[in-house]
């Protein structure tokens, strides 16, 4: 198999976000199956590569992954002559991409996107992994309601936590947290509603670790269902949504939440987001990436591109059609 450079902007704490940690996850994976590195392009970085270095090399034998949505645009022009994918996590920054780059998807909520947006490119599934470390430990839960500020709502921190910390014990984290783990295993019920900072960010929530991470370490969750949270929450099956209707709502739904205890969830539910099933998965995903690279040597592109001015060549000929049934 070609070797993996997995392109980012730099590891340092500027670039750190829940991207960056999944990126470095499927990183670690991708070793387990073919040689891979990392290679930064915007920031120079001790003991790693950085792009323009690399661009000076042979390739050949060389597959890029990029991820960063903002940069993918340029890179993928970087990289027109070389073997690149797209690992892509968000969708709606309104790039496309050519259909010799195959898309390897973290959600089905983006598999669906670039399914519609990319018709003639190589589209793959492979979930973000949950560690093995989210897990129930039984413990003692000795916090009612858990909230991460980061991608919050305002009416999350402004209205319903004042609420509810008038009612139960709260916690808040608005810094790093060494063990997220640890933190879940003494909550009851994690509140996640991060719709409103996408719709500013105007791209859609990739996977959603968090709500994951908390139902895998028995946490009741209450969360939008946005993008790709959409792909394993349903709400009064395994979590409820938030910010329905009412605070008062909200607020007695979560108290009631909290007296009585988590729903199992099976570790069935759990496995297609362990590491050995994106591992096998992955395996799958390399195997036909290469082979479609052997195949790109040789032969060139032949299936048209659905471009605007194919759409609207379309959309005249549907026309042109209805017009010419009506008279006959």
């Amino acid at each position: 198999m070609r070797s993996l450079y997995f392109l980012l902007p730099g590891t340092g704490k500027r670039f750190a976000c829940g991207g960056l940690w999944a990126e470095l996850k499927a990183f670690e994976l991708a070793k387990q199956i073919c040689p891979a590195e990392i290679v930064t392009y915007r920031q120079r970085e001790q003991n790693t590569r950085f792009l323009d270095d690399v661009l000076q090399e042979d390739l050949k034998d060389v597959i890029f992954v990029m991820s960063w949505g903002f940069d993918v645009a340029k890179l993928a022009k970087r990289l027109k002559k070389h073997n690149a994918i797209y690992h892509a996590h968000s969708a709606g920054y309104g790039f496309t991409v050519p259909s010799n780059v195959p898309i390897v998807t973290v959600s089905r909520n983006t598999l669906g996107y670039w399914g519609q947006r990319a018709p003639h490119s190589l589209i793959y599934y492979l979930p973000n992994q949950i560690s093995d470390e989210f897990s129930n430990q039984n413990l003692n839960r000795d916090i009612d309601v858990l909230i991460h500020t980061r991608k919050s709502s305002e009416y999350l921190l402004n209205q319903l936590i004042p609420t509810l910390q008038k009612r139960c014990k709260v916690e808040i984290i608005n810094t790093h947290v060494d063990s997220l783990a640890a933190v879940f295993n003494r909550t009851k019920v994690y509140l996640y509603d991060s719709a409103e900072y996408w719709a500013q960010q105007r791209v859609s929530e990739g996977f959603g670790l968090q709500p994951m991470e908390a139902i895998a370490c028995g946490c009741q969750v209450f969360s939008s269902v946005n993008g790709g949270l959409s792909d394993y929450l349903d709400p009064g099956f395994n979590c409820y949504k938030i910010a329905a209707y009412s605070t008062e709502f909200d607020v007695q739904r979560i108290l009631s939440a909290i007296e009585r205890p988590a729903p199992v969830i099976p570790e069935s539910f759990l496995a297609e987001y362990r590491g050995q099933n994106i591992l096998d998965r992955l395996a799958v995903i390399l195997r036909e990436v290469n082979e479609f690279f052997d195949h790109k040597q040789t032969h060139p592109a032949t299936i048209e591109p659905l471009t605007r001015s194919r759409l609207a060549k379309l959309a005249l000929q549907r026309i042109i059609a209805k017009i010419q049934k009506k008279l006959q």
